[in-house]
């Protein structure tokens, strides 16, 4: 018996009793809740005339198909043909999505280049509209007080310049008022020095110890390798580098990305440094020129001032510790005050008691009142700033003096040059200590203090770190660190906050960062 609506032996069979025909239970319970009808004969119905007959298991039949071996084999051929056209449509789709994402990739990695392209073209744009702008001639009509004002170029306007006897331009000289304003540092620097402690968070001895390589950073470019210089600003712990490609680079050292790119020197920068928490960076070149870039709120930093009163290769840039004031060191035999804020060349001091010699290498004393410079004849000169008078020559070196730092303490005072490092007390102007670390054929590009004045680490073919003592007491070598960029020339090497790490600069182009090695859950270390 079938069902009277679907004509299939129903699984559940119900009769109606006004009629007497059979269903599916499921299909007249749909019927009779949308119609109340019985779909044969349309009498009114209810689920209260339908009546349940039992029966035995049902049991359908096989179909014709199943009933043979044969039949059976080609239903089995049926659905295998099935599951393979299946297989054969996914792997289409897969090999589709692969190359639409190939697609979107490549186009992710030109739009990259695109974007890398145009900010460099950007950044150069900017620079030679800054240098376009100074050198634009000022208006005839222009009054006397702008004519008078310093050009962002760091030169007095041309019908403003007073030259000398000597035919060299007369600077304006560093003012009563600025001279109160380095003594009013002085004397504050030096009252804080008096009450100075080493401080607790200071990294100990036996953290240096274990001081090993933490990351290597390339930061400037493959054709013109080498970094000659590098300064942290430890408040934001953010460092810049400078590099023989001619470029200075801003690098956050936690997050360790590039924060910007200091484009638009024509020849490898030689001396980098930050002024004011990072807000300025003074950088010197081999084109002669000093420039005083400003940071902007988009973290990029923009040329300010261009100073081109050098004649030759500017080796050095020092900041004074009032943060208004640098000095520039030259080939040119001689060295450079200026008021940052304006470019203006205060003074421009050539120490002419002896034949011409340039200088290599310049620093402030912490206190802001003296100036440390070192020559290419192998002298270090210091300096009275107020005065501009050279107060004292230390010799014995050999060769060009590299690198000079003063320690916090204000009176140990290190040098480098061919020969090794040499270590002087300014109370009695006299050389203590000399290290020799290299042979005579290896020099010692970079000797630096830490901040609070209880290490000493210098660079050559390694870079080694001594613990700072008096000057009867020995300087012990607390660890000695392999040059590991293979160029055997470790140019400039600084220490962090705190002595927490060790930032340092080869002849190649990665930033190298020491420190101590992090240390896992298992207890393993870990970079």
């Amino acid at each position: 018996m079938n069902c009277s609506i679907s004509g299939e032996v129903p699984e559940e069979p119900v009769v109606s009793n006004k009629s007497g025909l059979l269903f599916e239970k499921r299909l007249i319970e749909r019927q009779i809740s949308d119609y109340g009808k019985c779909p044969i004969t349309g009498e009114q119905l209810t689920m209260d005339d339908i009546v349940p007959i039992r029966t035995g298991k049902i049991v359908k039949p096989r179909p014709l198909q199943a009933a043979s071996i044969p039949g059976m084999l080609g239903m089995f051929q049926i659905e295998w043909d099935g599951l393979m056209l299946s297989n054969f449509a996914l792997e289409q789709q897969l090999h589709t999505s692969r190359q639409e994402l190939s697609h979107a990739l490549y186009q992710h990695d030109a739009a990259c280049r695109v974007i890398a392209r145009l900010k460099k073209e950007r950044d150069e744009a900017r620079a030679l509209l800054a240098q376009a702008e100074r050198q634009i001639p000022m208006p005839l009509g222009a009054p006397h007080a702008v004519n008078a004002a310093a050009l962002s170029n760091g030169k007095r306007a041309a019908e403003d310049d007073e030259i000398g006897p000597d035919g060299k331009k007369i600077r304006p000289g560093i003012s009563s008022a600025i001279i109160s304003e380095l003594t009013d540092c002085n004397a504050a620097l030096s009252q804080q020095r008096k009450k100075r402690q080493i401080p607790p968070t200071l990294a100990p001895i036996e953290s240096l110890e274990r001081y090993t390589q933490l990351n290597s950073y390339p930061l400037h470019r493959t054709s013109k390798p080498g970094i000659l210089s590098v300064d942290i600003e430890y408040s934001k712990d953010i460092i810049t580098t400078a590099g023989v490609d001619s470029n200075a680079v801003v690098f956050d050292r936690p997050s360790g990305q590039i924060l910007s790119t200091l484009s638009g020197h024509s020849k490898k920068v030689t001396s980098v440094k930050f002024v004011a928490e990072g807000e300025l960076v003074v950088t010197g070149s081999a084109d002669k020129t000093v420039r005083v870039w400003k940071g902007s709120e988009d973290r990029n930093y923009d040329c300010r001032h261009i100073l081109k009163d050098h004649t030759a290769e500017v080796q050095a840039v020092t900041i004074h510790a009032t943060n208004n004031y640098c000095v520039t060191a030259s080939l040119d035999n001689t060295w450079c005050f200026y008021e940052l804020s304006s470019g203006l060349c205060l003074a421009q001091v050539e120490d002419t008691s002896e034949s011409s010699e340039g200088y290599t290498s310049a620093s402030f004393h912490p206190d802001g009142l003296i100036l440390g410079t070192g020559t290419s004849g192998s002298l270090v000169k210091i300096w009275d700033v107020k005065t501009q008078a050279n107060v004292a020559r230390f010799d014995g070196h050999v060769g060009a003096v590299t690198a000079i730092s003063f320690s916090e303490n204000g009176y140990f005072l290190a040098t480098a040059a061919q020969d090794g490092v040499k270590l002087w007390d300014l109370r009695k102007l006299k050389n203590f200590r000399t290290f020799t670390p290299y042979d005579e054929n290896t020099p010692t590009q970079s000797v630096e203090f830490d901040h609070s004045g209880s290490y000493l680490a210098l660079g050559g073919s390694d870079i080694r770190v001594y613990q700072v003592a008096n000057v009867k007491s020995e300087w012990n070598c607390i660890k000695t660190f392999p040059d590991l960029s293979g160029t055997g020339k470790a140019t400039c090497v600084k220490f962090g906050p705190d002595a927490n790490y060790i930032a340092v600069g080869s002849m190649d182009r990665n930033l190298r960062i020491f420190g101590l090695p992090l240390v896992g859950e298992d207890g393993s270390s870990e970079s």
